[in-house]
């Protein structure tokens, strides 16, 4: 395995696993390969893990094992982890209502943009997006693969609520929110579908690696799928 990595203390009780010091594809691989292993064979003491998008946080407990100890495992480990050439993440197709009350920012970006709506929308919605990590709020997904032309800043004033199913931009990233909470992204969009549900077997929907490619739907449309989500359909499922 390629890879000039550090491993960092991060206190007494975990260390940080930086593969790189940019935000790359292959790194992400990477990392989520590492931290598939290192669940499927965790070392003595492990704890828990934490991934992002270069790194790994390893909590370990260090009456079961020494600080020394640890690090060497994890070098051990990153030594013998062979990474994939592609990624085997799952595509979904994520239906989103552009506009309304919770896309409220897409007319100002539009102008912004010098586009009009409708060539925001179509661009926002032709690519294909990466889930690189989950984090800041459960299931809340960032996603590589915006449209550089579409790369805008975070607003100055975080807005103290927006709700969950909210797809923003900040930066050159995008998001989906999965929970409702205060945000400084750009919100476009929101799809009627449950990032995260903690009454489903698996609460989670979206993992790193999988794929994002958003569907335009209208409002009604929306609405109707919101409802047969909330009887108990399954509106999406993945290819």
């Amino acid at each position: 395995m390629e890879s000039k990595a550090r491993i960092l203390h991060c206190g007494e009780q975990a260390f940080s696993i930086e593969l790189a010091d940019e935000i790359d594809e292959n790194v992400n691989l990477r990392i989520i390969t590492l931290a598939k292993d290192l669940k499927a064979d965790p070392p003595n003491g492990f704890v828990e893990l934490i991934p992002s998008y270069r790194s790994i946080l390893v909590c370990f407990n260090p009456d079961r094992i020494t600080g020394k100890a640890m690090k060497r495992a994890l070098l051990d480990r990153l030594d013998q982890v062979q990474t994939p050439e592609e990624s085997t993440g799952t595509l979904w197709q994520i239906p989103a209502v552009y506009g309304g009350e919770i896309g409220l920012d897409l007319d100002d970006l539009a102008y912004e943009k010098s586009l009009s709506p409708t060539e925001l929308i179509k661009l926002h919605s032709s690519s294909t997006y990466r889930v690189y990590m989950i984090g800041f709020a459960p299931g809340f997904c960032y996603l590589g693969g915006l449209p550089e032309a579409l790369h805008t800043p975070r607003l100055p004033q975080p807005r103290p609520i927006i709700p969950q199913g909210a797809i923003g931009i900040g930066g050159r990233q995008g998001s989906i929110n999965s929970v409702t909470g205060p945000s400084g992204w750009r919100f476009i969009a929101w799809t009627p579908l449950k990032i995260f549900a903690p009454e489903r077997l698996e609460p989670f929907l979206l993992r790193p690696g999988d794929q994002v490619r958003f569907v335009p739907v209208s409002a009604e449309e929306g609405s109707d799928l919101a409802r047969q989500q909330a009887s108990g359909e399954i509106i999406v499922r993945p290819e």
